[in-house]
């Protein structure tokens, strides 16, 4: 048992080695979920959250092997019900889905994790390391919308779908870190035509891009 206190006496969690726990992991991000609404980033320690979920340190770090690795964990489960939008135009796909996501950012405490997220990342190779994890598992994810488009004939063949969606959320994480999330669903949509415009398909005979 990972833990001392009366909580985990009471109801016993088993070790089940390296293998997550389910119930263990599910304490354990609710502890750290609290700890952030709570204390905010800089209130937020593994040995905190290890107190909070009765659970032990070597058994967070084994399944989350840093502090960052765990924020993002629980900042991707915040995140959860965030559209997924298949309306068949990508200008609107990608409007829907930047308008979510900065209101998420601006309304919800998510935006202030992963600012100070990103920032650890500059400083510590482990929160770079999980940042950039998270962030190739997301763009996979997100360029699906592009994949989509360019199979309806409506992005180019010449386009490649995830630096296409790199670019977008590249832009979408400036406006985080500078805190301007301010933009309306208009100025949204004015923003993504400049992206898409560019990726449509290419005149008849016309070259790819060197």
């Amino acid at each position: 048992m990972d833990g001392k206190g009366p909580a985990s006496r009471r109801h016993p969690r088993k070790s089940i080695g390296a293998k997550r726990n389910p119930e263990s992991a599910d304490a354990i991000r609710r502890a750290a979920a609290e700890i952030l609404a709570e204390k905010g980033h800089a209130g937020f320690s593994i040995e905190a959250v290890a107190r909070r979920a009765h659970a032990g340190k070597p058994t967070i770090y084994r399944w989350w092997p840093s502090k960052a690795a765990l924020l993002l964990d629980v900042y991707h489960r915040q995140k959860q019900g965030m559209p997924e939008p298949d309306t068949g135009l990508l200008a609107e796909d990608l409007t829907i889905f930047l308008d979510a996501l900065f209101r998420h950012w601006r309304d919800t405490p998510t935006g202030a994790v992963f600012r100070s997220v990103v920032a650890e990342a500059q400083s510590d190779e482990t929160a770079a390391d999980a940042l950039r994890t998270y962030l190739e598992d997301r763009l996979e994810h997100s360029a699906r919308m592009v994949r989509r488009a360019r199979e309806r004939g409506e992005v180019g063949a010449h386009v490649d779908p995830l630096l296409a969606i790199d670019m977008l959320v590249s832009f979408a994480w400036c406006r985080l870190l500078t805190g301007r999330l301010d933009m309306e669903t208009a100025a949204l949509r004015a923003a993504v035509g400049l992206f898409v415009n560019g990726w449509r398909p290419l005149p008849a005979g016309a070259a790819a891009p060197a």
